[in-house]
């Protein structure tokens, strides 16, 4: 049987009609695909943001209580290899440019053919030049560096219909990977769209189709809004408008109702070459995307179900799902396991945090009671899919980062200048680390600033939205929560200071 696993970057639930009827944006590529496929409606985040979430998709290991964004440990299994070893030929294809930069090494190597797609954000493809630039790109500039908005700008401005755009060409190129090997033997595809991330820049007629009337054009409003740098994310919200908020959420949704147009003609493709019983589709995206609810953007902590609630289909041709709706808690990092069990491969042994999905998919076991998610250096979350609860960092406690490399990591939290430090002497000796892992690591001290200290717990059926914080009000069920936590989190190996410094020590949790 053949495997794809398509990730569309930064889908929201709520563009999707089969998760919110009420929408406005059209996809009517997913929609079918979904009326024949398993639907699941408590798939969840783990690691975020990117790379994290990959590093668990290809090594099946969460990363946010022990480092931030990176590459590859020496130590990770490598999820086309493992696939491979099962017979099959393993492909890539992707415009999603952290893969090729250097703070995330060893993820696209793995594959037998790669194809990258560039120039998407600020990829490094095309020389700045000096010059005027559209209206549109210096608003951009007011709250972002000029320089890598011209940089996005000399990337694309050379674009003209919508074949030019980048999932027109991600997409295309998995269509003519289909094409040129899909006889050849069974086969794993990854296909990755960057897009429907930032910025929200696409060509018509998607750009008008969800703006109705609003006032100006498109160099009137601001198309990618700062939200990594705490001042700018609030200088930003300080000074726009409704209309402006009411216009990046048109284009949002008409960069989904792209991305799905194309995605459509890769199905298609699926389809001309008589693959859909004999091959398992995977389709999810690694996070959602904040539009200014609740005065932010992004995908930052706390991780409201809004952003961490994420969309996920499993199309198999042996268990069709015909539309059925899931509520299992699954989450990224399981998608490690499942794709190497539906090759009929077996993950290593050392994989930590990773269950596959196809008992749940033939029979429809679940694989977790609650599950935990989160970003490093920021406060952790876990829900059992009736509460969830944001536990926030108590301030001033230390903060360390746990990998085999000393290594330039990209830090996208508000970091601190010289955050990190030296690394300390220390025995070689593994068992105080990670038992779980054959070599020495590096523990490093790191300076990350916290969106917050401010703890929450929600009841998810009567509290959707997740407005009301019930942390004071509802002793009872924060402290359940709170020992749960305690207990995932020691099950999960995490370093043991990290319970200190969220406060989930016995002592701090009878004081709450």
């Amino acid at each position: 049987m053949n495997i794809i696993l398509i990730l569309v970057d930064s889908l929201n639930k709520d563009a999707l009609r089969i998760y919110n009827p009420d929408t406005v944006c059209q996809t009517p590529s997913l929609d079918a695909f979904a009326a024949k496929s398993l639907v699941f409606d408590n798939h969840f985040i783990s690691s975020l943001p990117c790379m994290p979430a990959r590093r668990e998709i290809f090594a099946g290991r969460k990363e946010f209580m022990w480092r931030p964004w990176g590459s590859l440990e020496v130590f990770d299994p490598r999820l086309p290899r493992e696939v491979q070893k099962q017979g099959y030929n393993t492909g890539m294809v992707t415009d999603h440019y952290h893969y090729w930069e250097e703070t995330a090494n060893g993820y696209m190597q793995g594959f037998m053919t790669l194809e990258m797609i560039r120039g998407h954000e600020t990829d490094y493809h095309q020389l700045p030049r000096a010059g005027d630039v559209p209206k549109w790109v210096e608003k951009m500039c007011e709250h972002r560096s000029p320089y890598h908005m011209r940089q996005y700008w000399e990337n694309v401005k050379d674009f003209g219909g919508e074949e030019d755009y980048f999932p027109a060409k991600t997409f295309t190129a998995a269509s003519n990977w289909l094409r040129k090997n899909a006889e050849h033997g069974p086969f794993f595809l990854q296909v990755e769209s960057f897009d429907v991330h930032e910025p929200f820049h696409v060509p018509a007629p998607y750009d008008t189709m969800y703006t109705g009337d609003l006032p100006g054009d498109a160099g009137d409003y601001n198309i990618w809004p700062p939200y990594q740098v705490y001042a700018d994310l609030d200088a930003f919200m300080d000074q726009t408008t409704p209309e402006e908020l009411a216009y990046l959420k048109a284009q949002y949704y008409g960069k989904t109702t792209m991305v799905d147009t194309w995605l459509g003609r890769f199905l298609d493709t699926v389809g001309d070459l008589n693959l859909w019983d004999d091959t398992m589709i995977i389709f999810t995206t690694d996070h959602g995307h904040d539009l200014g609810e609740r005065g932010v953007f992004g995908k930052q902590y706390p991780h409201y179900d809004s952003h961490a609630n994420i969309p996920m289909m499993i199309w198999h041709p042996e268990h069709q799902g015909n539309g059925t709706r899931s509520s299992a808690l699954t989450q990224t990092v399981d998608l490690f396991s499942t794709i190497i069990d539906a090759s009929g491969g077996t993950s290593p042994a050392e994989t930590r945090h990773s269950k596959s999905l196809m008992p749940l998919v033939s029979k429809g076991k679940a694989p977790h009671a609650d599950i935990t998610y989160g970003t490093f250096g920021q406060g952790v979350c876990i829900t059992d899919g009736e509460w969830t609860l944001f536990k926030s960092p108590v301030d001033g406690q230390d903060l360390f980062s746990y990998s085999t490399m000393i290594a330039r990591p990209l830090l996208v939290d508000n970091p601190v200048d010289g955050r990190v430090g030296a690394a300390p002497a220390q025995p070689v000796g593994q068992a105080q680390y990670d038992p779980s892992v054959p070599y020495p690591m590096w523990k490093m001290p790191i300076k990350i600033d916290p969106r917050t200290y401010e703890n929450f717990l929600f009841h998810r059926a009567q509290d959707p939205d997740q407005q009301t914080n019930l942390w004071d009000s509802h002793p009872a069920e924060r402290d359940r929560m709170m020992a749960l936590l305690h207990q995932r989190l020691e099950d999960e190996g995490c370093p043991p200071e990290q319970l200190e410094r969220l406060g989930l020590n016995p002592a701090s949790i009878a004081a709450e």
